[in-house]
């Protein structure tokens, strides 16, 4: 499709009747996780169908080969109509497509990219209790026999794990030479002897992430991606499969949810309060600058510039500015927000002002920490000397 004006704005008006059409209502009435991810899976198979989930995979996929600033479009629309966001098939459409797409082999894609759209779940099995933000560190160990590899340690904050099918994990098959070169990268079957999964409680009640723990577990020899000690590489596919329009969605996302927070001050009666209004301008100034931001990285990338660092602006912009959306509603609901209240799933913008307050924190430090962005901004784009590897503290 032509990145024309006129197209542009066809499919901007052919999906916005589409969402006015199918856009589930109720989505946040799920009470329970389960039905959460029930109406995932339906509202998925319902983009598939309509050919706008997985505008970014090539165009012999329905709705694909879509251009980034029709991609654009679609994110802006979904945003602008308050549609459920993809959470449960995000790390399948994106990091499991990326990692099969560039660096599978023809039977790999073959079965299990189809699969993903007929509903195929992956979680993504790198993180460990002692290897986070340094990846380097992962110590899950895979022990070659044969045909197999034998793979035994754990895994800690898998996206949904507990309904995924499939897992793209990251194991050690070597301890010699730098930690880079001795990991490795499999496509694990979430169902095979030997893998158990538990859920983790988080503060606000949710349970998003889930452990994996992984104890003789077989994997075969066809499941491995690319060669043995190439996984340090595959994963970097991995990790950059998705850059800038989830942050701009979500940009968006909490542009359009500043309504709850001028509500809850009428609500409150605190339209002529000078601190509040104060403050509220404030925090509408700082949510169009993440969206600025978001607009002018995907800017960036339509013209051919890309920058190290700049995805790291865009996201320590987004998680502050989420803090402090959640941080102005928890003060203006006062006692009543501190009261348990259901958790709305998939959502970081609810109006459950102590769950998203508690979740907003979570964006400090997921997708790399906010220090670790710092390092990213400080090192890589403004050339201040790198941390001596020896720093400690006192």
């Amino acid at each position: 499709m032509s990145e024309q004006p006129e197209a542009l704005a066809t499919l901007r008006a052919d999906l916005r009747a589409w969402l006015a059409a199918h856009r589930p209502a109720d989505w946040r009435d799920a009470a329970t996780h389960e039905q959460f991810v029930a109406s995932q899976r339906n509202w998925f198979t319902q983009l598939v169908e309509a050919g706008y989930a997985i505008p970014h995979w090539p165009a012999q996929w329905p709705g694909g080969g879509r251009s980034l600033a029709e991609q654009k479009v679609i994110y802006e629309e979904l945003a602008r109509a308050d549609a459920p966001r993809l959470l449960l098939s995000f790390v399948s459409t994106y990091h499991a497509f990326a990692t099969l797409h560039e660096c599978g082999n023809e039977a790999q894609k073959a079965r299990y990219l189809p699969a993903i759209l007929q509903g195929e779940t992956w979680c993504q099995g790198f993180s460990e209790p002692g290897a986070g933000s340094d990846l380097a560190a992962v110590r899950c160990k895979a022990e070659r026999k044969g045909d197999v590899y034998v793979i035994n340690g754990q895994k800690v904050w898998s996206t949904m794990a507990q309904y995924a099918d499939r897992c793209l994990l990251l194991a050690r098959t070597s301890a010699e030479g730098a930690k880079q070169a001795g990991m490795t990268y499999f496509l694990m079957d979430m169902k095979a002897p030997g893998v158990t999964v538990r859920p983790i409680h988080q503060i606000q009640g949710d349970e998003e992430f889930a452990e994996i723990f992984l104890d003789n577990v077989e994997i075969p020899l066809s499941e491995r991606i690319g060669e043995e000690g190439d996984g340090w590489a595959v994963a970097q596919t991995t990790l950059s499969s998705e850059r800038g329009l989830t942050l701009m969605e979500l940009g968006y996302r909490m542009r359009g949810a500043l309504s709850r927070i001028a509500d809850l001050v009428r609500e409150t009666a605190c339209q002529n309060d000078a601190g509040v209004l104060r403050d509220l301008g404030a925090l509408t100034g700082q949510v169009d600058a993440v969206c600025a931001l978001a607009d002018q990285f995907l800017e960036n990338r339509m013209n051919g510039v890309e920058r190290v660092g700049d995805a790291s602006i865009v996201k320590n912009a987004y998680s502050r500015a989420l803090r402090a959306w959640s941080a102005l509603g928890v003060r203006l609901r006062g006692v009543e927000a501190q009261y348990i209240a259901p958790i709305t799933y998939g959502d970081l913008n609810s109006g459950n002002w102590m769950a998203d307050f508690m979740n907003s924190y979570a964006w400090t430090i997921a997708g790399g920490s906010e220090e670790v962005q710092r390092n990213i901004i400080a090192e890589r784009m403004l050339g201040m000397p790198r941390e001596p590897k020896s720093w400690v503290t006192a």
